[in-house]
């Protein structure tokens, strides 16, 4: 039996590496005699440095940055052949915030352009950024401050570039921008597809888990909206409705606009980094999973990536999540030979506290089960 192994990490408790160790664990108590074959895989979020360093021989460097309350940290950059991929959750990531310092008001994606800045001065000519787990819905502000473009409000003052700075950007100055900003080739890998505004727009989807209450999500959307128009007195021909530009809040919009980035599928494209059609011919089963499977897993996230190349290979896919919320419409789209839910009810804490013996239980479940 060819068992491989591709689950994202479950955030902020399992990595994707970790979650194989667990299931080639569970694996050979049952099927003593399989071959387990690990895959750590992302789709643009937590653990994309990890996933491609775990196929690519490369560099990884760590410079210093900020997080997204602008705290003094460690980024990290992971450079492969004059290629320089940098994680957006590495900086300004959900995981490196505490509960009740989630606040997509009172934070800021300027950590994420210290890392593209480094890179730039590096002499790297194509740079690779994942934009998934972000705490951020600053339209991209901050990372762009640190790339050298300045927002002013209507008095003249300069703004730092928080979410709550949205609703006060009356102009914004690109003469100080990165000489070689524009001239690097940059792509984002985007674990999602919504468009910066609207139901579907960044804020109103992903406001709410970055910690934002019913007046924040309108104040964020109402200050989206502001900025996108303002926006439009310098680029005039934006299409805010694009596929991908809510990734990140905005952080996908602001790439493209400022820095003429292309935005891809984070999974498809770390997918065929890593070879996976090759990888998973004559395979007997795949398992993959991630953190929460429920609606957003159908658009653009891991386990959909990983389902829709097995199913074309013929090879049935399970599923190990850390709780599944998707109804019955969902789980048929995806089409999962079986889908194991590993905290069984527990609360958010609790599975979180006991993430590793859920997975363990909920992996032998699964073979046993076969």
């Amino acid at each position: 039996m060819k068992l491989v192994f591709a689950s994202d990490s479950f955030k902020g408790t399992l990595s994707s590496a970790r979650i194989a160790e667990l299931l080639e664990k569970a694996a050979q108590t049952t099927f003593p005699e399989a071959q387990c074959i690990s895959c750590p895989i992302a789709d643009g979020g937590e653990g994309t440095i990890d996933a491609i360093a775990h196929t690519r021989q490369g560099k990884r460097i760590s410079l210093p940055a900020h997080d997204g309350l602008m705290r003094s940290i460690e980024g990290e950059v992971f450079v492969c052949d004059g290629t320089a991929f940098i994680e957006a959750a590495s900086t300004c990531g959900l995981t490196l915030l505490e509960y009740s310092e989630r606040n997509p008001l009172a934070t800021t994606s300027y950590g994420l352009g210290e890392c593209i800045r480094f890179s730039l001065d590096q002499g790297c000519e194509t740079i690779v950024i994942g934009l998934g787990g972000s705490c951020t819905n600053d339209g991209g502000m901050g990372c762009l401050r640190a790339l050298g473009v300045q927002f002013f409000d209507a008095a003249g003052f300069e703004l730092s570039g928080y979410g709550a700075d949205l609703s006060a950007v009356a102009r914004i100055d690109e003469h100080g921008l990165h000489p070689r900003a524009q001239t690097a080739s940059i792509s984002i890998l985007s674990d999602v597809d919504n468009p910066l505004l609207g139901s579907c727009g960044a804020t109103y989807v992903f406001g709410r888990q970055k910690g934002a209450d019913d007046a924040g999500i309108e104040a964020l959307e109402a200050g989206m909206e502001h900025f996108a128009q303002v926006i439009t007195e310098t680029h005039p021909i934006v299409n805010f409705s694009s596929a991908g530009y809510g990734a990140a809040g905005g952080l996908g919009m602001a790439l493209s606009v400022f820095l003429k980035a292309t935005i891809r599928p984070g999974i498809a494209e770390l997918l065929n980094l890593m070879n996976f059609d090759t990888l998973i011919a004559e395979a007997d089963l795949v398992v993959t999973g991630e953190g929460k499977l429920d609606e957003q897993s159908l658009h653009g996230k891991a386990i959909s990536g990983v389902a829709t190349r097995a199913k074309k290979a013929g090879i049935p896919v399970a599923a190990i999540c850390g709780t599944v919320a998707l109804d019955s419409n969902g789980l048929q789209e995806l089409d999962l030979f079986r889908v194991v839910d590993a905290s069984e009810g527990q609360d958010i804490d609790s599975a979180m506290e006991h993430a590793e013996e859920n997975y363990l239980k909920a992996a032998e479940k699964l073979f046993s089960s076969l």
